[in-house]
């Protein structure tokens, strides 16, 4: 099997690299990444080969086509940062140049599995089913909902070419570091708590995600690698909490009794409320995820001590 992971220098597409070297140690798999925001740290240990190049780059598709072919093609590339404001950017970064991968897809017979975003839910009322509520909030949103779009056009007009796609909510977990400022609100607050500073949060901690540990994400593109199926998925625990009941957890898992510090929320668009119906995902996919956030925050904080 030859396996190609766009954006596999960043947090999920690293994790799911592994997972393939670990579950499939006879697959060939190559990472195709421009290293704007993955790190070549995510990859020590990796043992495939990396190839450095942006997804806008048609030229790029046209040589990988002369010169390799794949069965699989995980499409994690992406603007993840959901504050990027510059509209034609994100829409020829994740929209447009999805259309190049689709294409060398059907030339390869090759299994598409991308990445899709809760994002494209905006603050509609939670749970979030796959086929309603979709009033993104911001233009990241609107870029993974017109995604979703064209990769159902090239299900409909390509019956034969296999496409999953995969709204994660929340998603937290190792390798997630070097994204910075858009690392997960788990990272930064447990970062912040261990070196005994307060927490951090918008007014009044209430607000409510359903957070998703990353080895619960690989879970389900290795089923999705097992199925023959298309469609497009939500991924997540399907269970809401609180940014008060993580700074709850981390207190107890470390010791601490660290006060919260509450603050205005800067933006304009925010979603306050995320919840998923995954049922699609537990009755086609057979996924159902291992952890809690409890169990989650606990196998997590192991990895940020270390």
């Amino acid at each position: 099997m030859r396996v190609l992971i766009t954006g596999g220098a960043g947090f999920i597409g690293s994790n799911i690299a592994f997972a393939l070297q670990d579950e499939y140690p006879d697959a060939k798999v190559y990472i195709l990444d421009n290293f704007s925001s993955g790190h070549f740290k995510n990859l020590i240990g990796f043992k495939g080969e990396v190839i450095t190049g942006d997804i806008r780059d048609k030229a790029l598709w046209d040589e990988l086509r002369k010169r390799l072919s794949f069965d699989v093609v995980y499409h994690e590339a992406a603007i993840t940062d959901t504050t990027v404001t510059d509209q034609k950017l994100m829409m020829e970064v994740n929209a447009d140049s999805f259309r190049y991968i689709l294409d060398s897809a059907l030339e390869w017979n090759a299994k598409v599995i991308y990445a899709s975003s809760a994002g494209v839910y905006g603050n509609t009322p939670p749970p979030m089913v796959e086929d309603r509520g979709l009033e993104p909030e911001n233009v990241y949103g609107f870029s993974k909902l017109m995604m979703d779009h064209i990769a159902q056009d090239y299900m409909e007009r390509y019956p034969e070419l296999r496409i999953v796609g995969f709204r994660y909510f929340n998603v937290y977990g190792p390798r997630e570091s070097y994204k910075g400022k858009t690392a997960s609100m788990i990272y930064q607050l447990a970062v912040k708590m261990m070196h005994k500073q307060r927490p951090r949060i918008f007014k009044w901690g209430e607000q409510k995600r359903d957070f998703v540990y990353i080895k619960d994400v690989v879970k389900a593109n290795l089923l999705a690698l097992e199925k023959e199926l298309s469609g497009i998925f939500n991924i997540a625990t399907g269970v809401a909490r609180s940014f008060n009941e993580i700074i709850d957890i981390l207190n107890r898992e470390l010791g601490t009794n660290l006060e919260t510090e509450y603050f205005d929320c800067p933006y304009d668009f925010y979603q306050e409320h995320t919840q998923a119906d995954i049922s699609r995902a537990r009755k086609e996919l057979g996924y159902e995820p291992d952890f809690s956030l409890e169990e989650g925050i606990r196998d997590y904080l192991k990895y940020i001590k270390a």
